[in-house]
Order: C-alpha cells, then structure tokens, then sequence
C-alpha cells in the first residue's frame, strides 16, 4: 500500500513540475501582449486553473477585452464575446428554436446554440442587462448546461466566463444581487498601469507591428491542469487560516467586535471551496508544490469581496469593507 502512494505522489510531482514549467511559458506569453497588469493576470490565471468564473471590475480602455482575447488564443479556447445591454434577452445569449420547413413541407424547431456554447465568454458590462438575462447567463455558469424547449444541452468543457462591471457609471444599470455574486470565484479590481508599463504599452502598441498572442496550453491541458490542482496536498495550516478567516467574516460567529458590528452578513461555505482551490492554484503557478498561509492572505480580498455586505449603519459612517478585510487578515496573520 505504501509503495502505491509513493508511486502516485512521485507521478504527482512530476505532473505537478511540468504544469508549473507550462504555466510558467503562459503567464510571459501573455505579458508580452498585455501590459502592466501583472496581478490580474495571475488572478485570472488562478481562477482557470481553479475551474471558475471571474469578475473584473473597472473603468473603460485598461485593456479586459484584450486580455480574454489574449486567455482564449494562449490557452487554446474557444473565445467569444457578448456586449450586454438593457435590451439583451436571455435567447441572445443562450440561443433559441427556430422553425423549419424541409422539401416534403415537414415543419419542425431546430435549436441554434447562441453565444454561450464556447469555451471562454466575455460578458462584458454584466451589470448593464436586465435581471432576467443576467439570471440565464448565471444558471448556465453554476450548471455548465441550458434548458431549451425541454431539452438540456451541454456547454463545451472547459467554461468559463470573464464578466466586467464598470465602477463608474451606474445609471440604468441593474447590480448583480449578492446571491448571483457569489457565482464568481474571485473578484479582481482591474486599476491603471504604473508610468513604466503605461510607457511600454504605448511604444508597443502604437507602431507598425503590435505582438501576437501564441498558443502555449490546449483545452484538454487546461482539464488536466484543474485536475492535478486538485489533488495538491494542503497543509493543516492553511485549511485552519482558510476556516478561520472565512468563518471569522461572519457576523454571527465572528470574534471581532468589529464585524459583529459593521457587517450585516458574510461569506458562505462556498467562499471557503474557492480559497481552498485557489490558494493551490496560486502556489503552482508561481512554481511551488503546496500552499502556504501567504496564499490565504494574498487571495482573501478577492475571494471575499463580493460576498460580504456591510450594514447600512457601517455604510453611513464610512467604514470601507476593505477596512474589515484587513482586520480578519490580521487576525490570522
């Protein structure tokens, strides 16, 4: 029994260093085309290798459109893109039945798979679509499978979906509710490059030849690589910090005077599934062999963001729920 485990940890190893060597490439193949983002893209990258959905918070031009494009030509998927707007109905997104006629005058609904059936969507601007289409796109996210006219079609695997909200402007839009929220793995605050990125972003792209996104991993690698994540080790550490931290954020058993009084409600067991999954992706693609307390701090944000409210009391004095963050990360620290 022994020599068996020893045998798959030794296979394990192996797979793990060649992932980490791949993963490796992909992050300089994608730096090459996108600029001064280096944080979300190591996000991003933990959120795929986590088998998730993201979402990706900010202002217009700092390049989100560029970066799904670039994920979907790197890992090689099948990339799609959807512009939401007020009137986008869900059939615009997952596709819908249309009547045909063949030569003998037989009538008969053929499904035409809409947008939705790829390997990588961008839904850009989520949060400017009705509720009813918002809904759809997130039913197909949970269930990776659509209901249409009482048949169920599969999505491709892998699927994923990159969503964008603009911080912005908030006029006629519809937020996303909290339990919709808690859908994507991680939430990624996208900000401006720095002065030196922003200075090499203008030199490459302004010329007469801008860089190309190559294909380093393949669908099926991306499979394997969320398998192989899955089985890393994890400490007894950093499963006590991930508890600890998640439970902590809960105003009904936290320890902290501070969230008992500024939150209205915190993260569920799903937050807790996603730092277990992306603190092992985080320590892979930065080429080690198992988490560490550091992963847990360095993804708390994140992963907790979105699926904590303050009170109304809290909102009105100004307390940010960053502030609360911080605290539960010291607590663990």
């Amino acid at each position: 029994m022994g020599d068996v485990l020893d045998i798959e940890a030794t296979q394990w190893l192996t797979e793990a260093e060649q992932l980490a060597e791949k993963l490796g490439r992909t992050r300089a193949a994608i730096a090459r085309v996108i600029f001064g983002q280096e944080a979300v893209i190591e996000q991003v990258a933990i959120t795929l290798l986590s088998g998730g959905h993201v979402l990706l918070v900010g202002v217009p031009g700092l390049g989100k459109t560029k970066l799904v494009e670039t994920l979907g030509t790197v890992l090689g998927l099948d990339a799609r893109r959807v512009q939401f707007t007020p009137d986008l109905m869900p059939a615009d997104i997952l596709g819908s039945e249309v009547l045909e006629e063949d030569a003998h005058g037989k009538r008969s609904f053929r499904f035409i798979k809409g947008p939705v059936f790829c390997q990588l969507l961008m839904a850009d601007e989520i949060n400017r679509a009705s509720p009813r289409t918002q809904s759809a796109l997130l039913q197909a996210m949970q269930e990776h499978k659509v209901a249409i006219g009482g048949e169920v079609f599969a999505l491709p695997s892998p699927f994923h979906v990159l969503a964008t909200q603009n911080p912005i402007e908030q006029e006629g839009t519809y937020p996303l509710p909290e339990a919709q929220l808690d859908r994507f793995l991680l939430e990624i605050e996208v900000g401006y490059p720095d002065e030196a990125a922003e200075r090499a972003m203008l030199l490459a792209t302004t010329g007469g030849t801008e860089a190309k996104a190559a294909a380093v991993l393949t669908g099926a690698e991306l499979l394997a690589a969320q398998a192989l994540i899955r089985r890393m080790p994890v400490p007894e550490t950093v499963l006590e910090a991930i508890l600890k931290l998640v439970r902590g954020a809960r105003p009904e058993s936290a320890i902290l005077p501070a969230v008992q009084k500024n939150l209205a409600w915190g993260p569920g067991p799903r937050a807790a599934q996603a730092l277990m999954l992306a603190t092992r992706a985080r320590a892979l693609l930065q080429g080690r062999l198992a988490p560490s307390v550091e992963d847990v701090l360095a993804l708390a944000e994140p992963v907790l963001r979105h699926r904590m409210a303050l009170s109304f009391a809290a909102r009105a004095e100004g307390v940010k729920l960053g502030e609360m963050i911080a605290l539960l990360k010291a607590s663990i620290a």
